[in-house]
């Protein structure tokens, strides 16, 4: 539920070296409605459609969480140079009740947001506010910004989140890994308590992508790009430079 904003700590690294498209996933604060008929292939389609107005037919893609699933898919349709995924959702077994129970976890922290939206800059301006903020994605908090934490969660609240939560636990996801061609890095925190490491990988490290560079985080949470930003930022560049 995050807007671009989750990559400004990681930007500066990654525009000494490439021209960077930070854009907002539908759906999402700031970012393009959703399609009457949400589903994954609906808000791939408009990712591409991103690319196609930047001009570019292909990118080297970043993404976290839903992010990263969604890089996983462009690459499947050709737009990808290569892929680095933090954390990509999806992976879990096929019917393992954890999939239903994070995602009905999610909608209640949309609500509960939504709800105290009101005091998000008032609390950003404590440490036990920006703790408490950030304890799904980061395991250190201390070096984010107050305005970074108080936009971050606004977004969470401006979000159009229960359709695309609808709409995963309808349809689940899927991967047509044999179709991604190009590089790919997986990269997991051991402390991810959102999606927590290995039980949500199964499907990404057994079935799908076994043969990717999976690379794990010790004790980093689910968003390393908050929580590590020098790290993240490097396993990104490392790749678009191999």
């Amino acid at each position: 539920m995050d807007t671009w904003r989750t990559w400004e700590l990681v930007l500066p690294r990654l525009e000494r070296r490439h021209d960077v498209l930070a854009p907002t996933l539908p759906g999402h604060a700031g970012g393009s409605p959703l399609p009457p008929d949400v589903d994954d292939d609906a808000i791939v389609d408009m990712l591409e459609r991103t690319l196609d107005e930047a001009g570019w037919a292909t990118a080297h893609i970043a993404g976290n969480s839903l992010g990263g699933y969604l890089a996983l898919r462009l690459a499947a349709r050709g737009r990808a140079r290569s892929v680095v995924a933090f954390a990509p959702a999806g992976g879990w077994a096929v019917g393992d009740p954890a999939f239903a129970a994070v995602l009905r976890m999610q909608a209640d922290l949309h609500t509960q947001t939504r709800a105290a939206a009101a005091q998000a800059v008032l609390s950003a301006g404590t440490p036990t506010g920006r703790r408490a903020a950030t304890r799904l994605l980061t395991v250190r908090y201390e070096h984010l910004p107050e305005d970074l934490v108080a936009h971050l969660t606004l977004g969470v609240a401006a979000c159009d989140a229960l359709p695309l939560i609808e709409a995963a636990l309808r349809t689940g996801y899927s991967l047509d890994a044999a179709a991604v061609a190009c590089p790919v890095r997986v990269v997991w925190g051991t402390d991810d308590v959102l999606l927590p490491w290995p039980s949500t990988a199964v499907r990404f490290r057994e079935d799908w992508l076994p043969h990717a560079d999976w690379v794990e985080l010790d004790g980093v949470g689910h968003a390393p790009q908050l929580d590590v930003p020098l790290e993240a930022a490097e396993l990104i560049l490392g790749l678009t430079a191999a």
